[in-house]
């Protein structure tokens, strides 16, 4: 069975996006790969459990990380599912198998005043590039769009009348936020500049070379900006999307809410930003509980 009618399927069907159809191409081909060189196999749907897990115990002498290993299997998973479904496999040879064990992730957000003073930088900014980059922090800090979102965003997705941006999320879902209006202002200083770089594409945010811009390129920006203020270890676009959660909802913003503004499924997704520091947790404590001293 040819992987590319699973990717046709994962493209037309299920309305994957084009970063997430990439790293399922690049999961498998590798799997088919290894097999042909290393069993001469060179259909991966007639695989077994067996020649799956000579698989993996190479990726681990490859030193490539559990997380890494684990979401191959998924995407190979994910292949044998489609195969099942299309009744073109009989036994799923991944039935029996469990994910290896990986170290729980803490994504520590950027403070309030870290994101002031990655904004402040920005006071003078007069050329394209320092008020492209602007923009893209302040899009992605008071939206809390997804950098694949942000990529995708065409000078269409907004809407200056309403102060509404369009986003089409995971399963080419799309939502409207609200723009602020100082990210409005940021909007209309970039559209003039814009306008003066020579372009034929019709995404918004655009390299100086009128070409879209791409992951790397907005990795960097958020890296190298948010790197001058902080001392965390990582410093992504995913951090400022969950910086933009976590301070919503020490404001008080409903968690509800919140879920309709990231795009995500289901409310376990969101709840992972409602952690409360133990300063906190010692004031509340300290304020409710009939034992308290009051004095802590």
């Amino acid at each position: 069975m040819s992987i590319t009618h699973f990717i046709s399927y994962l493209d037309c069907e299920k309305k994957y996006s084009p970063y997430t159809i990439t790293a399922y191409k690049k999961d498998l081909s590798s799997f088919e790969d290894f097999c042909e060189n290393e069993f001469q196999l060179k259909e991966i749907s007639e695989a077994s459990y067996p020649l799956i897990r000579n698989w993996i115990v190479a990726l681990v002498e490859m030193d490539i990380s559990n997380r890494s290993i684990n979401r191959k299997i998924s995407s190979l998973r994910s292949y044998y599912n489609f195969l099942l479904k299309s009744k073109q496999l009989e036994e799923h040879p991944l039935k029996k198998h469990k994910a290896l064990k990986v170290e729980k992730k803490v994504n520590v957000p950027f403070s309030e005043k870290e994101i002031n003073e990655v904004l402040d930088f920005f006071d003078q900014a007069e050329d394209f590039e320092s008020i492209r980059d602007k923009l893209i922090i302040e899009m992605l800090y008071t939206t809390g769009m997804r950098r694949a979102e942000l990529i995708s965003l065409k000078i269409t997705s907004i809407d200056l009348s309403q102060n509404i941006v369009k986003v089409i999320g995971k399963r080419n879902k799309e939502r409207q936020l609200p723009l602020l209006l100082s990210v409005k202002s940021t909007v209309e200083k970039y559209k003039l500049v814009r306008e003066e770089i020579e372009s034929e594409t019709d995404s918004f945010f655009i390299t100086s070379k009128g070409d879209p811009i791409y992951p790397t390129l907005v990795y960097r920006i958020i890296n190298e900006y948010f790197g001058k203020v902080s001392v965390k270890v990582k410093k992504s676009p995913h951090i400022v999307r969950h910086s933009f959660a976590t301070h919503l909802l020490s404001e008080g913003a409903d968690l509800n809410s919140v879920k309709e503004l990231l795009g995500h499924s289901s409310l376990a997704s969101t709840q992972v930003y409602t952690h409360s520091n133990l300063k906190d947790l010692k004031i509340m404590y300290n304020q409710a509980h009939p034992r308290s001293n009051k004095n802590y």
